[in-house]
């Protein structure tokens, strides 16, 4: 019998959740949402991902299960919103860009830093 931790209620959820968005809608419309294609999307609900799937489960979480973080520049944030930033290019367009550009790297929530925290770009 396998026993049940919070980790596994917790994957099951968001991966039920995502599972029923595309039920609601589809799963290019999901895909769009969370910044991936239909076939990644795809791919996660087989269970044959091969990519992070951490960040994935992030996405899901801020996009359609209401977790947010505290971003040090923009405030409360959804989790999915902060990993976009994470992955912007630099842009010298506005102010705020390049505040992000700049903080995004030490903070807390950066997905690369809470992985490899020794090599957090300072």
């Amino acid at each position: 019998m396998e026993t049940i931790t919070t980790t596994t209620l917790n994957e099951q959820r968001w991966l039920q959740e995502l599972r029923a968005q595309c039920q609601i809608t589809s799963q290019p419309k999901v895909a769009k949402v969370l910044g991936y294609s239909p076939a990644v999307i795809n791919q996660v609900l087989k269970g044959t991902y091969k990519g992070d799937i951490k960040k994935v489960e992030q996405k899901v979480r801020g996009a359609f299960l209401g977790e947010t973080v505290g971003c040090p520049i923009l405030g409360e944030l959804e989790r999915n919103k902060c990993i976009e930033h994470q992955n912007a290019k630099y842009s010298s367009v506005n102010r705020l860009a390049v505040q992000l550009y700049r903080k995004c790297p030490t903070c807390p929530y950066n997905q690369k830093t809470t992985e490899t925290s020794s090599e957090a770009c300072v």
